[in-house]
């Protein structure tokens, strides 16, 4: 694997990243794709993408660039009155081509100029003609922070190498033409002598260099363990609000005591026995006021990121015998979909750079760190087992990875 700045540097010289999605779950985007700037695309680099990655040769572009040139959805002809893409379907726009200085526009050369001119940003609608060889496709304003994709993933590698936001890329296939995966997908960035990035990298980098939320709102706690203070927070990306209850001076070099806890509406709430959920977040709250100084997160990620809704359909199916991860899949869900970048960047902007965290589970650990907090302590937070969820923390355990000593 190559680092973010090996592959920028790359991209400025004219060469080519190899990005995969590997190891994402159902969640991710399969395969991989090769990628550079569209406006460094020569018929060599497109005569690469035919022959070597083999998939489709696109162009992706951010939204505003594409209706600049007039650009709609393919599957949006106005004139037509035809449904918008369903959501999650790639942005493919009309085709198009260079109105001058091809011949028939199907050559490497030929497809190369329209993707340079596509690129300049002073080209106008009617520099480009449609049909055309040439596939045009938005990304998501959000890029791929918001919508893990292909084309988010290319534009917002442009991006970060310093580059115009548009992109040229094909899909790796593997030797029977279908998607290449793993293995196959290591092996081609050795053979061709490509950086290898995971989409993974860029959101980390992403959320590590970028602000994604605002505090819209304060006020005081008085709560039974004393008096609290309160934030309301937004994730600008998907207008989500948060919450943070906390006590003291957060700003210290001293690292503060914090709890990262994701709603749970059926444990705090209405004190459901079959989580530890409730629980955790009352010790919590009653250990930091006993040490005068500390924050808990209350992140909107109910179910662990599946949703209320999803979460009690997969209660159903814990009712009938399945753990807690054997749910998740058979609903075809992922086993955890929690954002941990979001804890990061809420901490960042309250100034806490260094935490001792209450919690039993040593991947939201190594998850913070990724993003740019230090977990200088682990700090337990173990709950006694009883009847109801004596099963749920054994699978937290064993299945998990979770540092139960009581289970």
């Amino acid at each position: 694997m190559s680092t973010i700045e090996q592959a920028s540097e790359v991209l400025r010289r004219g060469g080519l990243v190899l990005v995969h999605d590997l190891g994402a779950g159902p969640e991710g985007i399969k395969g991989g794709i090769v990628v550079g700037a569209a406006a460094r695309t020569s018929d060599d680099t497109v005569n690469f993408l035919a022959t070597h990655a083999g998939g489709l040769t696109v162009v992706a572009l951010p939204p505003d660039r594409a209706e600049r040139l007039g650009l709609y959805l393919q599957s949006h002809d106005p004139r037509l009155k035809q449904a918008a893409p369903p959501p999650g379907a790639e942005q493919y726009t009309v085709t198009v081509e260079a109105r001058h200085g091809v011949s028939t526009g199907i050559s490497a050369a030929d497809r190369a100029t329209t993707i340079q001119i596509l690129a300049r940003p002073d080209t106008r609608p009617e520099d480009l003609s449609t049909p055309g060889h040439v596939h045009p496709v938005m990304a998501d304003v959000g890029g791929v922070v918001f919508r893990r994709g292909w084309a988010e993933a290319a534009v917002d590698l442009m991006r970060v190498a310093g580059l115009d936001p548009l992109a040229t890329y094909a899909q790796i296939l593997d030797v029977v033409g279908e998607l290449a995966d793993g293995d196959a997908l290591h092996a081609f960035a050795a053979a061709h002598g490509l950086p290898e990035l995971s989409v993974a990298d860029l959101v980390a980098h992403r959320m590590a260099s970028e602000s994604f939320v605002k505090q819209l709102s304060q006020s005081t706690l008085p709560s039974r363990y004393g008096p609290f203070l309160m934030r309301a927070f937004e994730n600008r990306l998907d207008r989500r609000q948060h919450m943070v209850v906390s006590l003291g001076e957060l700003r210290s070099p001293e690292p503060l005591l914090v709890r990262v806890h994701s709603e749970c509406l059926t444990g705090d709430v209405f004190g459901s026995q079959r989580c530890d959920c409730g629980h955790q977040l009352d010790e919590s709250e009653r250990r930091i006021a006993a040490e005068g100084r500390g924050a808990i997160l209350y992140l909107r990620q109910e179910g662990r990121g599946i949703g209320l809704v999803d979460k009690i359909r997969a209660y159903a199916l814990q009712d009938a015998g399945r753990d807690t991860v054997q749910a998740n899949l058979e609903l075809g869900l992922p086993i955890d979909r929690r954002d941990y970048g979001l804890a990061a960047q809420i901490l960042h902007s309250l100034g806490v750079r260094r935490v001792r965290l209450l919690t039993n589970n040593p991947l939201k650990i190594a998850a913070l760190a990724e993003y740019g907090v230090q977990v200088v302590e682990r700090v337990p937070l173990e709950v006694a087992p009883n009847d109801e969820n004596r099963e749920y923390l054994r699978t937290k355990k064993e299945k998990l990875g979770h540092l139960l000593d009581q289970v």
